[in-house]
């Protein structure tokens, strides 16, 4: 998962060498990472049904080499369409086998709910460790390479660690010690149960402004500085503030999920985020506040995933989990869709991010005001297994 998500956080960097040496335009780069984005949001349901269905281990291992195989066309392209193919459908479809969904979900079925938070705290704290070893690496080889031997060894990282999926332990239906028996429950019904939800589908829309603010910001920040005058190596170390803090930030978030209602932590977590990008844009831009941007976004980055998840798996239980996260996430990339994409369609029609800045800000105002009003309590299920139907009260 470190792996996954680091080398997806370092798009930013390439989107410059890139365009620049193939003559694009930023809005065909940014089509390819929101295509990404919404590839890995449609496809995140169904890699979750089959984790939950067959285990998480063969989903992980199968995903790494597609994702190894979307950067080595994305490696050997001379041409938008084989870019999108790569970067955008290849990576996005590899993205749902990797990162949250497959793993959390996983995890939750191995750790009992005592140790649980812990467990995808730490989890988190390691993706976010991956997160901040891929900048460095990759800047340093941008410095001497050109871009494409670049995404090479990126593809070689991400064929090598394929083989580390095989070895995770979890099993479908596994019975964690410390949950409480619930009937047995068709994937069905699960659906229904959730779809019925209210607070389901808040999730889903306050997710949509996470995903929105975490695309924006990771495409588009390092090129947003470099117009401001900042150069490349500030708007590297901004990305790797960003990830260096996430590890810390993650694990701290999935910390408060165990001792706080979730539901609120999340709408704290949406609230600092927007007021520290509201502070950042009305001010005078320098390497100081860049930096100091930086570290409180990266504190609050990836937090709202491990108490989503544990959120998720509150109310409905573990049985689906992956999938049922694999929707909530659906909204999650529809919002980095429109944030990668945006960011370049606005920024050629009035060389600005202004509007994306605000639009950011405004989108975690009103996630924090979803995110309240949800219904937190266990679902309560029937006993009759076969119709599967649960008093789901939102």
């Amino acid at each position: 998962m470190g792996c996954a998500l680091g080398i997806r956080h370092i798009q930013g960097l390439l989107m410059q060498p890139v365009i620049l040496d193939q003559g694009w335009s930023r809005e065909a780069f940014a089509w390819a990472v929101a295509l990404q984005n919404l590839i890995w949001g449609l496809a995140q349901p169904f890699t979750g049904m089959i984790a939950d269905r067959y285990g998480a281990a063969r989903v992980l291992f199968a995903s790494a080499l597609v994702y190894a195989s979307g950067l080595a066309v994305m490696a050997a392209s001379r041409s938008v369409a084989m870019l999108t193919l790569g970067d955008g459908v290849l990576i996005g479809v590899a993205l749902s086998g990797t990162a949250f969904a497959v793993v959390y979900g996983s995890l939750s079925r191995l750790f009992p709910p005592s140790h649980r938070a812990w467990a995808l705290g730490v989890a988190g704290a390691l993706g976010g460790l991956g997160q901040f070893l891929m900048v460095p690496l990759t800047q340093s080889l941008l410095g001497q390479w050109h871009w494409q031997p670049v995404v090479w060894v990126l593809a070689g990282v991400m064929l090598a660690v394929a083989p580390l999926g095989l070895l995770l332990r979890d099993k479908p239906r596994l019975q964690v010690q410390g949950d409480a028996p619930a009937p047995e429950q068709s994937l069905a019904a699960a659906l229904r149960e959730a779809f019925s939800h209210q607070g389901f589908w808040l999730l889903n829309a306050g997710f949509l402004a996470c995903g929105f603010q975490l695309a924006f910001i990771a495409a588009h920040m390092p090129a947003y500085l470099l117009d401001l005058g900042l150069g490349a190596r500030e708007a590297g170390m901004c990305l790797a503030i960003v990830a260096l803090a996430n590890v810390a930030g993650t694990y701290v978030c999935s910390w408060l999920g165990g001792r706080m209602r979730r539901k609120h932590a999340l709408a704290w977590l949406y609230l600092v985020r927007s007021a520290a990008m509201a502070a950042f844009v009305l001010t005078p831009v320098s390497v100081a506040s860049a930096y100091l941007f930086s570290l409180v976004m990266g504190l609050l980055w990836l937090g709202t995933v491990p108490l989503t998840n544990g959120l998720i798996t509150q109310v409905f239980g573990v049985r689906y989990v992956s999938t049922l996260f694999g929707f909530v996430f659906f909204g999650h990339q529809v919002g980095g869709f429109l944030g990668a994409w945006l960011g370049g369609v606005v920024y050629d029609a009035t060389h600005s991010y202004l509007w994306l800045w605000y639009a950011s800000i405004a989108l975690g105002v009103l996630a924090a005001l979803l995110h309240w009003p949800i219904n937190d309590r266990a679902v309560e299920r029937t006993q009759d297994p076969g119709e599967g139907l649960a008093g789901a009260r939102a």
